[in-house]
């Protein structure tokens, strides 16, 4: 087995998976530029976290997320009550969250996500991983090594039905070689997958790595 197919099998085998369902081949060959083109306006965009919005009263607030003990410091009527402020934001997250990705996709049980984790996971090895939310069942896991990508998605249905792990057909990706000297993945990826029907995964990524 290849070095790739090595951490991917790593990986899948985390997942409570073996080796017949690794993607094919070497994976898609990374496309280094200098100084990478294309809208990364989005890295400017920020989002509450899942759950938190501005209620009826101008407070932020939140909904089916919330901690139990906020039940209790919230009127009839959804409002916030003034003494209950500060204890109400001890417990909840309002932090804003700077998108880190720009993407669509035709997979399953997806709605779109604004977030992808990049993580080292040993001295030339990166794995991304979009992020779930109460509507997107299906994340993109891009897996880089070497001079090499292998993307996979993972879908984890609302349905009683087992994980799914879908590999890759063929794809294009482009990193941003300066910034990622830096610890940023700068990217674009045109990915599509081995299944009937033309599912497809393609966008951008303005991301740090983390170590």
């Amino acid at each position: 087995m290849n070095r790739i197919g090595a951490v991917l099998l790593l990986v899948l085998i985390s997942c409570g998976r073996n080796e017949r369902q690794l993607p094919p081949g070497d994976g898609i060959k990374i496309e280094w530029t200098d100084n990478l083109s294309g809208d990364f306006s989005f890295k400017d965009s920020w989002s509450y976290p899942e759950g938190v919005y501005i209620n009826a009263h101008g407070q932020l607030s939140c909904d089916g997320l919330c901690p139990p003990e906020t039940d209790a410091m919230k009127d009839a009527n959804g409002k916030i009550y003034p003494d209950s402020l500060a204890a109400f934001y001890s417990v909840v997250d309002t932090s804003h969250l700077y998108h880190s990705l720009r993407s669509e996709a035709a997979v399953h049980e997806w709605a779109g996500t604004h977030f992808i984790s990049v993580k080292r996971a040993g001295k030339d090895t990166v794995i991304c991983t979009t992020q779930n939310n109460a509507a997107t069942h299906s994340s993109l896991h891009i897996i880089l090594a070497g001079n090499r990508a292998v993307p996979v998605i993972r879908l984890t249905s609302i349905s009683r039905t087992p994980e799914e792990i879908i590999p890759y057909k063929a794809g294009r990706m482009q990193i941003d070689a300066p910034m990622w000297r830096k610890g940023i993945l700068k990217a674009s990826f045109d990915f599509t997958f081995d299944v009937e029907g033309g599912m497809y995964w393609r966008g951008a990524i303005y991301a740090r790595v983390e170590e």
